[in-house]
Parts: C-alpha cells; structure tokens; sequence
C-alpha cells in the first residue's frame, strides 16, 4: 500500500511512499491506508527526510528574526559547540540522550574556545536553548514529529547558581577615592584638558554616578540630556555586533525610552564633556562627524583605518581603557565596568534608599526583581526590625 500523492515540505515537491509491503490482505492495506490518511489531516505526519542537522541549522539560522547581538552570540555557539557533535547526524534521529550527552561533554570537556576549560552551566543552558528553538521549528515545518530537547536535562537553575561568581563592589568610600584619582591631572608635559590622564573621568563618573550600562553610557545623546530637570533620556546603545561597535536603539527590558534622573553635580560633569568636545571639534574641524554622542570617539590616537572622531566609541577599546585605569589605580583585578551598576545599587539599598526608586532609575523591571538580585540581610535594618518588634509587644516590660 502506498500513500496518495502529497505534499514533502523536507524535499519541496510532492510525493508518495510506501506503507507498508507485506500486509496479510487488501482489508489490512486499506485499514493502514485510512490510519495514514488520518494522521495526516491531523497534522500527525511528518516528512521523511534524510536532511542532515547541521543542514537545518544553517537554515533556520538563516531565517531567525532577532536582534544582530543576538545573532552574535548564537553564532558560535552553534559553529563551536553544536555542529561538530550534532552536524552530521539525521535531523530525524537526534534524540534527548543525544541531547544530554552533549550537555556532559560541555560541562566536563576542556575547550579551546573558553581558554581551555569546560563550559559553565549558564552556557551550556545557553546551548540548550539554542537547541530548543531549532527542534521547535523542525516540529512546526513538520520535519519531525517531537522536539528532543523538550525531554533532555540541561543545567538546572540551581547549578548555575551555584556556579556565580559574586560580583565586586565598592562602598561609597571607595568609590569617592576612586573619583578623586580619575579626575587627578598627571601633570606631565602637555597635561590638559584634552590630555589622556583624565580622557575618561567623565565617562567612569557617569558610570559611578548612574548605574547605566556600558552601552547606554555610550549611547547618550546631547538632544537628550534635559539640563532643567536633571534627567537623561536614553534612548540608543553602542553595542558589539562581531568585531564593530554599533549604534542602535535601546531594547532592554522592553525600554522603549528611558529616564533616568540624576544630581545636578553629574550635570555639571557633563557639562566638562560638552567643553571638551567642543575643543576636539575646533581641534579636528571637517575632520569631526557629528553624531550628538555624548561619549563620542575623541581625536586622542587615531588610526587611519579606526573609528571617525564624532562616532560611536569601540565598546571593546572602552573596555580595554578601563583595564588600564583600574591597574593605575590599583583597584582589584576583577572589578568591571559592569560592577559600577552593582556597587550603585547595593549602597543605595545599603543607605536605606526607596527601593522602588532604586529599580526605577536602574531600570529593573520591578522592585522585586531588584531586592531578589540586590538585597540582602543588613545588621542595621535586622537590628531596627528587633527593636520595633519588641516595643510592639512590650517586651521591655518583662522583668
């Protein structure tokens, strides 16, 4: 018995197969028939294809609408961690143990690309969703009949949890000792306001100060900046797509434009940056393209084959700037750029500040996701909730 004539969307053309060869008489064939037929107005049945995994990667990687950051970090997980243990077998015959099997092998395998150690767990989940998405995919185009990944066993959320590291933080001590050392002239020859010893000062302060992303520093805008109500509007992020730095609107957390309010005092710094600028702009001439960037690429160094002057700053070269500033000042190696956001919010929790506020201008989606990630058990606060408990029931009368 073999089926009607239908459509394969693996090989793009119709076709028919056979059933079955070897049944006892046409009653038997025709009741496998009508099963057949069944399935297939049920959408049960799927295409018999010989295609390769590695070939349906490269096709529903090819078709995936998602942000070009995203793009970049599928990419080689995909080249690196999928397709050479995956690749070559039938898109219809990986299984769950498959699945798992390389989940282990990631976790225990030293690897070239992660400076010769095993993946973290938080990657190989990585990995796994990755996985996911393009099983799913395979199972809406009928290529197979159920997505393996749906039954595999990925890192859980408590071995990646158990894997974080901390993250540093500095008191506010620290971090005015910081502010005072970015902002000391060098005073060498040719030491000025253009000079590289305090190129940065206003770029780390806006970071101290905010708690904003790397990106998002370097995506303010001038036309943004509301100098009367002390706010910055941010609407753009620098962000890195392969080995450029690009310019592109904010979408995290589904901030459309955000606002944050600060000190007149950072407004004040910002109004150093608008001085500066200008200077290099004087300085550069037609040399100079306009972008409204607040953290522009200056005319310090430049290269024939670099970023204009007036463009969006390399996001790596940023990085790399901080790394040196952070040796010069002897600060502990593994304090990031990043870790300005943390300290931020765990001293204004620390001090006691509206947590509500403090989710608002970090841009948290809620306060509860802030205290999750943030709060911890303070002596002072667990002292006061003692005394205001023991007062409440008259306590201090016993005895």
């Amino acid at each position: 018995m073999r089926t009607p004539l239908h459509y394969d969307p693996a090989q793009g053309k119709n076709v028919r197969y056979w059933i079955g060869r070897e049944y006892a008489n046409k009653t038997e064939a025709s009741r496998a028939l009508r099963n057949w037929l069944t399935k297939h107005d049920e959408g049960a049945i799927v295409a018999r294809s010989d295609m390769k995994f590695g070939d349906w990667l490269d096709s529903w990687f090819a078709g995936l609408r998602v942000e070009a950051t995203t793009r970049a970090g599928y990419e080689p997980k995909i080249r690196l961690h999928i397709k050479p243990h995956l690749g070559s077998k039938k898109l219809r015959d990986v299984t769950d143990d498959d699945l798992d099997a390389l989940y282990r092998r990631l976790e225990t395998v030293p690897c070239p690309s992660n400076r010769g150690k095993p993946l973290g767990a938080k990657s190989v989940r990585h990995v796994h969703n990755i996985l996911s998405g393009a099983f799913e995919a395979a199972v809406t185009k009928k290529l197979i009949a159920a997505n393996p990944a749906a039954t595999a066993k990925p890192p859980t959320t408590r071995q990646i949890k158990a894997q974080q590291t901390r993250y540093v933080t500095f008191d506010d001590a620290a971090t005015a000792s910081f502010l005072a050392g970015i902002w000391t002239p060098c005073g060498r020859r040719g030491c000025g306001p253009l000079h590289f010893c305090t190129r940065d000062a206003p770029l780390w302060t806006t970071y101290t100060a905010t708690g904003v992303r790397r990106s998002e520093a370097l995506g303010m805008m001038w036309h943004l900046v509301h100098w009367e109500d002390c706010a910055i509007e941010l609407e753009w992020v620098v962000v890195e797509v392969g080995n450029k730095s690009v310019l592109r609107r904010l979408t995290k957390d589904g901030d459309d434009a955000a606002l944050i309010y600060v000190d007149q005092a950072l407004m004040n710094v910002l109004k150093i940056q608008y001085e500066r600028q200008q200077m290099w702009k004087e300085k550069l001439g037609a040399n100079w393209d306009e972008h409204d960037l607040v953290f522009a690429r200056d005319g310090y160094m430049l290269r024939a084959d670099g970023i204009t002057p007036g463009g969006p700053q390399d996001a790596g070269q940023v990085s790399a700037r901080w790394r040196s500033t952070r040796a010069r000042l002897g600060l502990t190696e593994n304090f990031r750029i990043h870790d300005w956001r943390h300290s931020k919010v765990t001293n204004d929790l620390d001090a006691g500040e509206n947590p509500v506020e403090v989710s608002a201008n970090v841009r948290h989606h809620s306060p509860g996701y802030t205290m999750a990630q943030y709060g911890k058990r303070r002596v002072e606060g667990a002292r006061k909730l003692a005394s205001g408990t023991a007062q409440r029931i008259g306590l201090g009368d016993i005895g």
